[in-house]
């Protein structure tokens, strides 16, 4: 077993030697909107003024609307929330590659285009924590993704509230990471994959300080004069698992609790002490000890296999780094202010090529039935529900397709290399423009490959008609 393992790895390894690091940008955004709707612009949010647009955005949002009745069309349908991103990102070559929503906690993963055939595994998952873990008002959902063979998870949480629950907090935040699992064998728990991003509203407070103090430090700017007292930064200094995570400093004024459409702390009568309950944290995984690895007799029948695997991830490297982690005070429809943090990823792919290779074959218009050529370029698990879809340039996600045909039902001829399969004339809608066509993975729940642009004549009027 160690050889066949060891011969697997060495011959990836010899093809990968001589490749670069490469560097992607990722921009994470968390915000609790308290069930308001969303602003109609979403520009300064995302900073799309930026000459340099990031690879990746993944968004986390508390207390989306959950009414009974618009949660159930949630579900039907996407949210306006969901909306808005898709809206605002596809236009700009971005899809939505994968999301999911707990009652009022909703996650958004979006990529550009080019790096969808290289985003792979992708599991999600969520936890119940409100109400002895009945209810989904608190909680975590996680989207986890191989992004060029390496692993990487998304949580973002909702904690328990009030400034006397801090312990509650850490012990929700540690029942999460137990209870969140992945139906794999090499990252089944979120701790195992390279890099973990942990945000949302994690509601800690700032302790002692009373609240003319407070004030004074914002107005001021001296925020570094409340950090001793920031909860989360006192219990990462008592609690193992908290230590496991970084953070950029909290240069900006805490985020909580403002009056709405206001740059004013809580006047209300309750007066609420302001404090950084949104955060974005991370944590890039170490290389394990040889006493990590060792069981009970301190003997590891796997090691042989775990050190190849080892020498494996040093053929692979990844980097993190932030370079910019602030609030945008701009948005007054919650009384949160949204908090971005902008990282550098930096790491060696462990793979160049799509696991497919698609593309349109002759004239593609109503008049005539469509031929499609595919070729799999590696060996993967496919299926007799695998498809292929035809989409415009610029779609929003994998089921924002104009049309599809089925990789084996479809097929009128193939060979060892190559396969082809056709398109009904009937179902291309009428009215030109330019496609693209994606194969889909059922099994690996993602797409693998993506053809070249191509114009389509008299193609999509009745598909802008039924959107």
């Amino acid at each position: 077993m160690e050889e066949d393992l060891s011969q697997t790895l060495n011959s990836v390894s010899l093809e990968q030697k001589d490749r670069k690091m490469d560097t992607f940008g990722l921009y994470v955004v968390t915000w609790n909107v308290a069930t308001a709707e969303p602003p109609d612009d979403v520009n300064s949010l995302l900073q799309l003024s930026s000459p340099k647009k990031p690879d990746l955005y993944v968004i986390g949002l508390q207390e989306v609307k959950a009414a009974p009745l618009k949660f159930v069309t949630d579900l039907a349908f996407e949210d306006s929330w969901s909306h808005v991103f898709m809206n605002t990102l596809a236009p700009l070559g971005y899809i939505k590659v994968s999301s999911i929503r707990m009652q009022g906690l909703l996650l958004l993963f979006f990529s550009k285009l080019e790096h969808a055939p290289f985003i792979r595994d992708i599991q999600v998952t969520y936890t119940r924590t409100g109400l002895y873990g009945y209810w989904g008002n608190k909680g975590g959902v996680s989207i986890r993704l191989s992004f060029y063979g390496h692993m990487l998870c998304f949580l973002n949480c909702h904690l328990t509230a009030h400034m006397n629950y801090a312990s509650q907090r850490v012990d929700d935040f540690e029942y999460i990471l137990d209870a969140q699992t992945f139906d794999t064998k090499n990252t089944p728990r979120i701790l195992d994959h390279k890099v973990v991003f942990w945000f949302g509203d994690l509601n800690f407070r700032i302790e002692d300080h009373g609240m003319l103090f407070v004030r004074n430090c914002i107005t001021s700017q001296r925020f570094n004069l409340l950090w001793p007292k920031d909860q989360l930064t006192m219990m990462k200094q008592k609690e193992a698992t908290l230590q496991k995570f970084e953070e950029g400093p909290l240069d900006f004024q805490p985020t909580y609790k403002f009056d709405l459409n206001s740059d004013d702390y809580d006047t209300s009568g309750k007066k609420r002490k302001p404090a950084w309950c949104d955060r974005i944290l991370w944590r890039v995984k170490p290389k394990s000890s040889p006493s990590e690895e060792a069981n009970e007799d301190g003997h590891n029948e796997e090691e042989p296999k775990k050190q190849l695997q080892e020498e494996h991830k040093d053929e692979f490297p990844l980097k993190l780094s932030q370079e910019y982690y602030t609030s945008k005070m701009e948005y007054g429809i919650s009384d949160h202010k949204p908090v971005i943090g902008i990282f550098h990823l930096e790491l060696k792919k462990m793979y160049e090529t799509p696991l497919v290779q698609v593309s349109a074959e002759g004239e593609w218009s109503a008049d005539f039935d469509a031929l499609i050529t595919y070729s799999l370029l590696q060996s993967f698990p496919s299926s007799a529900w695998d498809w292929i879809g035809l989409y415009k340039v610029g779609f929003k996600s994998v089921s924002d397709y104009i049309t599809y045909t089925w990789v084996k039902d479809d097929q009128v001829s193939f060979s060892d290399q190559l396969f082809q399969v056709y398109v009904n004339k009937d179902e291309i809608p009428v009215l030109g423009g330019e496609c693209v066509l994606c194969y889909y993975s059922s099994s690996l729940q993602c797409i693998v490959g993506i053809s070249q642009p191509f114009k389509a004549s008299n193609i999509l009027l009745l598909y802008f008609v039924y959107k």
